[in-house]
C-alpha cells in the first residue's frame, strides 16, 4: 500500500502525476487555500506533504500527527515551519534553494529599475490622460548607472545580485551576518560595512536576507531616518523584515525617494497606507514566478519529498533538507 500525502496547492499536473508513482495522492488541484483547521483535517493519516510558503506547519500540528514524516517546502525560505519541533519530532524539513537564484536576482533589478526610475508612476500618469507635453521635470527618477548599491543580506541571491551591479558600474557595499571571504567580496567588487553605514551610504538598497525573530523590523523608522533622501529601498525576502507602516510614512514623508516591495508583512493583504502613497511600486510575491524556475522549484519539492519518504532513486537522500541530523532517527 503506497504512503499517502498531500499537496496543499495546485502545481503543474506532471508533478502530480510523479508524485502519483510513489504516493497515494491528496492533491488541492482547485488551489483552495487552507487554514489551520482544514490543514490540519486533510494531513491526518499523511506520511508526508508538500507545502507552500504560507502553510504553517508547527510542533503543535507535527505531534497532532504521529504519522507525518517529512515536510517539503516549495520555497526557499522555510520562516513557516518550526524546523526544531519539527526535529524534535522527527519530521524531515527540505526547502528549494539554488533553482531561484538567478531568476530572482533578474527580478530584484526589475524592481529596482522600476522603483528608481518610477515606471510605475508613468505609467498610471500615462493611462490617466495627464501626459499634454514634455517638461524638463515630468516624473524624474533616480540614475543606476555609477550608484552605490547597498546589500543586506549576501547569501545566494544576494551575491546574484551583486555580479550584475558590474554592468551598472556600480560599487556594492554590503552588511551581513558573517563577512564574506576577501575573494568572493573582490570577484563582487563588493565592500563589506556595518548596517549603520550601510543605510547611510547605498542608493539603492536591496534586501535579501532571511526573516527570523531577530530579522523582524530589521528596517523601521529609525532605519529608514539613516537613508539617504534620494535612496530607495528594495525589499525581496520577506514580509516582517520591512516595518510596513513606517516605511509608508517615510514614502508620504519623503524620508527616502522610493520603494519596491514584493513581499509584505501579514500577505497576501498588504497595510492599506502602502495603497495610499504613489512612490511605491507594488508586486504579489512573484520574485521567482518564471515558467523554468517555478517548474524548477516543484520539481524540487518533489524530488525532495520521495526521498523523504524513501522512494525513488535517492531514497533516504533528499537533495536538500534543512535539518539532516533527523534522517539517521525518523519516527
Amino acid at each position: 500500500m503506497k504512503p499517502s500525502i498531500l499537496v496543499t496547492r495546485a502545481i503543474y499536473p506532471d508533478v502530480i502525476d510523479r508524485l502519483a508513482q510513489y504516493f497515494d495522492v491528496d492533491s488541492n488541484q482547485e488551489d483552495a487555500v487552507l487554514d489551520a483547521a482544514a490543514l490540519h483535517d486533510r494531513l491526518t493519516g499523511k506520511a508526508g506533504v508538500l507545502a507552500n510558503a504560507a502553510d504553517r506547519i508547527d510542533g503543535a500540528l507535527a505531534a497532532a500527527l504521529p504519522q507525518l514524516r517529512a515536510v517539503c517546502n516549495m520555497a526557499v525560505g522555510y520562516n513557516n515551519l518550526d524546523v526544531p519541533a519539527l526535529t524534535a519530532a522527527g519530521v524531515v524539513a527540505t526547502n528549494t534553494p539554488d533553482v531561484l537564484t538567478e531568476t530572482t536576482a533578474d527580478f530584484g533589478w526589475a524592481l529596482l529599475m522600476s522603483t528608481a526610475r518610477r515606471v510605475t508612476e508613468s505609467e498610471h500618469y500615462l493611462r490617466a490622460g495627464k501626459w499634454e507635453r514634455w517638461s524638463y521635470d515630468m516624473l524624474v527618477g533616480m540614475d543606476i548607472f555609477g550608484a552605490t548599491l547597498g546589500i543586506l543580506g549576501m547569501g545566494r541571491i544576494g551575491q546574484a545580485i551583486a555580479r550584475r551591479a558590474a554592468g551598472f558600474g556600480m560599487p556594492v557595499i554590503y552588511h551581513n551576518r558573517s563577512r564574506l571571504p576577501a575573494d568572493t567580496e573582490q570577484a563582487l567588487n563588493a565592500r563589506y560595512v556595518g548596517k549603520d553605514e550601510l543605510l547611510a551610504q547605498a542608493d539603492h538598497l536591496i534586501l535579501v536576507l532571511p526573516y527570523s525573530p531577530e530579522s523582524h523590523h530589521a528596517i523601521g523608522a529609525a532605519e529608514l531616518a539613516k537613508m539617504k533622501p534620494t535612496a530607495t529601498l528594495i525589499n525581496l525576502a520577506r514580509g516582517g523584515i520591512v516595518d510596513d507602516a513606517a516605511l509608508a510614512s517615510a514614502l508620504r514623508a519623503r524620508t527616502i525617494f522610493a520603494a519596491g516591495l514584493d513581499v509584505f508583512e501579514g500577505e497576501p493583504s498588504v497595510h492599506p497606507d502602502l495603497l495610499t502613497v504613489p512612490n511605491v511600486v507594488l508586486t504579489p510575491h512573484i520574485a521567482s514566478a518564471s515558467e523554468k524556475t517555478r517548474r524548477a522549484m516543484a520539481n524540487l519539492a518533489a524530488d525532495n519529498l520521495i526521498a523523504a519518504l524513501d522512494a525513488g532513486p535517492n531514497a533516504g537522500h533528499p537533495p536538500s533538507v534543512i535539518n539532516p541530523d533527523v534522517l539517521p532517527r525518523r519516527r
